[in-house]
């Protein structure tokens, strides 16, 4: 089933059922998943950094917010902060995540498979499955259901 049209099947599943769907799928292939061996996302994606982001990885590193933000982060248009550089400053050559217990939220939930209202958020997985193949498996697991 190509994307437009698991999209438009999607959308029509109740929202809750939705959800549990996709939280199934998220746990039986995230169990099976060496994030590790792709890190993909940290390659290619520049998260969006939140204030208190920045406050516990700037504490974390042991330099002052100001520094931190000069030297990996860049300022969006619309005044948010997001990494500066691909593939991710904090990407270590094994694949392991230099400041991983300080990481950025949208580290930590990517990749939005286990939200709440993924209804709302289609476009966006749709988007994460050409980057992470844990995604991409998620919605060939949900497609045939």
């Amino acid at each position: 089933m190509n994307a437009k049209n698991l999209k438009k099947k999607l959308l029509g599943i109740p929202p809750r059922e939705l959800d549990e769907q996709f939280h199934e799928a998220h746990a039986s292939v995230f169990e099976a998943t060496d994030c590790l061996s792709c890190a993909n996302c940290c390659k290619t994606t520049s998260p969006i950094i939140k204030e208190s982001d920045i406050n516990r990885m700037s504490f974390y590193m042991k330099m002052q917010p100001s520094v931190l933000i000069r030297k990996y982060l860049m300022r969006e248009p619309d005044g948010s902060y997001v990494v500066a550089s691909s593939p991710c400053p904090f990407l270590q050559s094994d694949n392991y995540c230099g400041i991983y217990d300080a990481r950025p939220a949208a580290c930590r939930e990517y990749p939005h498979t286990n939200r709440k209202k993924m209804h709302q958020i289609l476009d966006l997985t749709f988007k994460n499955a050409s980057i992470c193949p844990a995604v991409e498996k998620i919605l060939q697991q949900i497609s045939n259901i």
